[in-house]
């Protein structure tokens, strides 16, 4: 399977990213690739919490969401959005949303980002994600032409136990589209991502937005696709661009055969006396 990434510098309007997102989608399918994975809020990075909530739709009558699907369909892939900013269906909050769209244009499964970004930087830049966003709370695996994928979002690469229990779940390759700081960025990214594919014996795709946004905001981009050995296949430059690796997922089997760890897990006391202990 030919897996792209598509990295890019998404605007406030939905109106100005789509345009681009076809372009990124024509150029890939026309390189053969079967799956098309975009960065995380791919549609709309928009400039505070008020405006963000004023584009809120929701994912049974949103426009944005059905161009995709029409691009899926008119490109015949699998596309992977690798978030959609959407409004909650049981609050008044927005969800980080991924979703894969099959070839045909329907909706084939979705995930809501679980861990929320909430930090303070040196830097001075602050986010609050847990004041905008619910938080989801279940893992998502699904298939794609018979290949096991396992959706992630963003921060929660942070969180190795996510990941390894995307791959007892039988994922042979897992998504992290992100729009990662270009502070966190530069120091974890390659670390965290080649980490996470050693770790689980698993492909990561990790499509990513890049540059100076019209919000102000700054992200790292260099798109990685790695394999399960954790040996980087394809990376983007520090450019709006798309990439493009074949994937061998009998590399999944190999990778853990020859380092079974996900059979070693052993059960574990804590120290006596730690926290939450009498």
């Amino acid at each position: 399977m030919k897996i792209a990434c598509v990295q890019m510098t998404s605007a406030c309007d939905p109106a100005a990213n789509l345009p681009v997102i076809a372009a990124r989608i024509k150029t890939a399918a026309a390189q053969g690739a079967r799956l098309v994975a975009l960065p995380e809020t791919c549609s709309f990075m928009e400039k505070n919490r008020k405006a963000m909530q004023a584009r809120l739709e929701r994912q049974t009558d949103s426009a944005v969401l059905a161009a995709l699907q029409t691009m899926a369909q008119d490109n015949d892939i699998f596309l992977l959005v690798g978030s959609l900013i959407l409004a909650d269906e049981k609050s008044d909050k927005a969800v980080n949303r991924s979703l894969l769209i099959a070839p045909d244009g329907t909706v084939q499964a979705q995930y809501d980002k679980i861990h929320m970004f909430d930090v303070a930087l040196e830097n001075g830049e602050s986010h609050r994600e847990s004041a905008a966003y619910q938080a989801g709370d279940k893992l998502v695996v699904t298939q794609a032409d018979g290949v096991s994928l396992g959706l992630s979002i963003c921060y929660d690469v942070r969180f190795p136990a996510l990941y390894r229990r995307l791959a007892e779940a039988g994922a042979q390759v897992i998504f992290v589209p992100s729009a990662f700081t270009k502070q966190t960025g530069a120091a974890h990214w390659h670390i965290l991502l080649r980490a996470r594919a050693i770790e689980t014996g698993c492909f990561i795709v990790a499509p990513a937005q890049i540059g100076v946004h019209e919000n102000g905001r700054e992200t790292y981009g260099h798109s990685l696709i790695i394999d399960p050995w954790g040996e980087i296949l394809a990376e983007a430059s520090d450019d709006d661009e798309v990439i493009i690796a074949a994937m061998d997922v009998a590399l999944v089997d190999k990778a853990r055969r020859q380092i079974p760890a996900l059979h070693h897990g052993a059960a574990y006391r804590l120290p006596e006396g730690g926290p939450g202990q009498d």
